[in-house]
């Protein structure tokens, strides 16, 4: 069930980015004190990138990410970087460590693959959310009333629909 959850996530994000001017997706927006919906998408690919690059050698740093221009100008760019992250997540689950440097001291927290694609995916809607805040602004953009909505959120509107 994670797997089809990140993969329908993705998917709204390309369905999203297919419908974006370039101006669009790359031009600051004030809705995202600054940033652009690029910017964002870039930040959701190389979090799943880190842990794509990172799973043989055990150990995962996402502050250790490329930063790609490129994927945060190039809607088209960012759209085959996620269809090879989702032709890519299949993979057996195993123990990994995720390190980080806070404030100078370096902390190592157990944890495995799968916790970490969790990890990601909650990460990824997060920023669809922030996302969907600026797409209110473009006019002609149609996206989906569970973009950014958690997977917890929609099953319990669903439940109270009911």
């Amino acid at each position: 069930m994670l797997i089809p959850s990140i993969t329908n996530s993705l998917n709204e994000l390309i369905d999203l980015l297919n419908q974006l001017s370039k101006k669009d997706y790359s031009n600051p927006c004030a809705e995202l004190s600054n940033a652009s919906i690029g910017e964002h998408t870039r930040h959701i690919i190389e979090m799943f990138q880190c842990l794509e690059n990172q799973y043989d050698l055990g150990i995962v740093n996402y502050d250790k990410r490329e930063r790609n221009v490129l994927i945060q100008n190039d809607a088209n760019f960012a759209i085959q970087h996620i269809l090879t992250i989702q032709n890519d997540l299949e993979k057996q689950n195993k123990n990994i460590e995720l390190q980080q440097i806070i404030d100078g001291e370096e902390i190592r927290i157990q944890s495995n693959y799968y916790r970490e694609l969790l990890y990601n995916l909650e990460h990824c809607i997060h920023h669809q959310a922030l996302i969907k805040v600026a797409i209110l602004q473009c006019e002609n953009v149609i996206v989906d009333e569970n973009f950014g909505v958690a997977r917890s959120t929609i099953e319990y509107r669903n439940q109270c629909a009911q």
